[in-house]
């Protein structure tokens, strides 16, 4: 495989970025009859090119090929003064997954987030995603917080 490239996301990666947040979303479920409202992945596009707005993109690039994103976004925390960064997104094509691109999309908002001056990257996966917490146990430690919600 090619050297891969993290970098933000650009105007341009429409076509090639649709695939993947498409995948993702697949994978958590949110196809078919349980996809996303179209409103929301415009908004979601939108956002990453609206200065206003704390929702920051990047992608891997492997040659002339988009094979990963990462989305996340800055907030305030009532236990800190500084911002903390929510990864909210990650994700690799299957054929690239091993290869160290989650784990460079990670570095990468690691870098972002320090340069923002926020101290604190969390993210959240699914208890089953045993592949991807192989990787996360490398890089971040679990906080052992439970995830609630309630859907209206």
């Amino acid at each position: 495989m090619n050297d891969v490239v993290i970098r933000a996301i650009e105007p341009r990666d429409r076509a090639a970025w649709e695939p993947l947040w498409a995948g993702y979303n697949t994978f958590y479920g949110r196809s078919g009859a349980n996809a996303l409202p179209a409103v929301i992945t415009e908004s979601t596009w939108q956002r990453f090119f609206d200065p206003a707005e704390p929702v920051h993109a990047l992608v891997a690039e492997c040659g002339d090929r988009l094979v990963g994103l990462a989305h996340y976004l800055f907030h305030r925390s009532t236990i800190q003064i500084q911002p903390s960064c929510y990864l909210q997104d990650l994700y690799t094509v299957e054929q690239s997954r091993g290869l160290g691109v989650g784990r460079n999309l990670i570095l990468a908002v690691y870098e972002r987030a320090t340069s923002a001056g926020s101290p604190r990257v969390y993210w959240q996966t699914h208890e089953s995603n045993h592949t991807a917490m192989r990787l996360y146990d490398q890089v971040a430690e679990r906080s052992g917080f439970v995830v609630y919600r309630k859907m209206f």
